[in-house]
């Protein structure tokens, strides 16, 4: 499983209801939705890091937890 950085972000409660709002329409998280936001305005800013995808397991075996 991919290491996730973890943060305290403290938003007004009326933008908390909007990106919920806008994550329900697009079937995210509202965590997802933000990440997404981000990626999104990260990329168009040209300032995006490649991430490494992770290896796929090998046939026949499960991923582990």
């Amino acid at each position: 499983m991919k290491s996730r950085k973890s943060f305290l972000l403290r938003i007004s409660p009326q933008l908390y209801e909007a990106l919920e709002a806008w994550a329900q329409q697009e079937f995210r998280s509202v965590n997802a939705q933000i990440e997404y936001i981000l990626k999104d305005a990260v990329r168009k800013k040209g300032r995006a890091v490649e991430e490494t995808p992770e290896p796929a397991p090998d046939v026949g075996q499960t991923p582990s937890p």
